[in-house]
């Protein structure tokens, strides 16, 4: 990554500065608190999830390895953007490096492109229990399931490989002010000397092709699911039957909503902060918030976190 000075900037600065959310230093101080106590929560939340399924016999079943792996994924989630935010609120320059800010937008992203990739699994393993009860054991074995969850991860990380290593050899010029609390890659695309719209097309296709497919096939499994479970005869079968799917749909919801509503806000100024506010919402909040849903309406892990946080 190459950086040219411009007469108005200065040869000192060793890297991008994020603007994050510019307050007197009263407010910056109250937002570290904030955000440390958010972090720490969410690493509580997802922390004892895990280690619920790792200690719960009764947990060592497709569905519940999913959601183990899914919480590891949201604390690495929240802390690749989360504890330099920390550092930012606290600091007088808000500086991150060179490598730093490329670092951070490769494991943002893939770990986003993760989660989809991972709630689309989830999403098929809820249709095989529920439309295919019967074959579901034989159809959802331990080789299986791991498998999946391998391919998940590799999938997620491979998606967005690319596109960093050309932006790594790009030149920078100009403020290198990051209107953002990390490296998103619309201003950091901006600060370049040369504007490159093939880059802005890579990512504007590569971003939303993931989350549009994997998307569909998440409505699909659960359009099987309706259908299936509105043949069961019994309230009360049908009850259990969307019980299960949910907590869930409700994390899906949450995720694809707001994707939905960053990538819908317009380019101006307005749009920008609110992209900053989504961002904000679906990878900080949403991590805090996916141990409470999962664990409300689950008895079975209600039960094994009761047995955990007892030990």
């Amino acid at each position: 990554m190459k950086i040219s000075n411009t007469p108005n900037t200065s040869s000192a600065i060793t890297g991008f500065i994020l603007l994050g959310f510019p307050c007197p230093r009263e407010g910056q101080i109250l937002l570290f608190v904030l955000f440390s106590a958010v972090y720490l929560l969410t690493l509580m939340g997802n922390g004892s999830i895990i280690c619920a399924v790792c200690w719960d016999q009764r947990l060592h079943t497709p569905m519940y390895i999913l959601l183990a792996n899914f919480s590891f994924l949201e604390i690495w989630y929240v802390t690749s953007t989360v504890p330099n935010m920390l550092a930012n609120f606290l600091s007088d320059t808000k500086l991150i490096s060179f490598s730093g800010c490329l670092l951070q937008f490769y494991f943002f992203f893939s770990l986003g492109s993760t989660e989809s990739f991972f709630l689309a699994i989830m999403a098929f393993d809820r249709y095989l229990a529920i439309c295919q009860p019967l074959h579901y054991p034989t159809l959802m074995t331990g080789r299986l399931c791991t498998n999946l969850v391998i391919s998940c991860w590799v999938l997620g990380f491979l998606w967005f490989l690319i596109p960093v290593i050309i932006i790594s050899q790009m030149s920078f010029c100009g403020s290198r002010v990051i209107d953002h609390f990390l490296c998103d890659p619309g201003p950091l695309l901006a600060l370049t000397c040369e504007k490159a719209p093939v880059m802005e097309l890579v990512f504007s296709t590569l971003s939303p092709i993931p989350l549009i497919i994997l998307f569909l096939f998440i409505m699909g499994s659960y359009a099987l699911v309706i259908k299936a479970v509105l043949k069961v005869p019994s309230a009360a079968g049908q009850r259990k039957a969307f019980s299960t799917c949910g907590s869930h749909l409700t994390v899906v919801s949450l995720f694809y909503g707001s994707v939905v509503v960053m990538y819908g806000s317009p380019a101006s100024e307005h749009g920008a902060r609110m992209q900053v506010t989504v961002t904000l919402f679906y990878s900080v909040v949403t991590p805090l918030l996916n141990p409470i849903i999962y664990s409300l309406r689950n008895k079975d892990m209600k039960k094994a976190l009761k047995k955990f946080l007892r030990l």
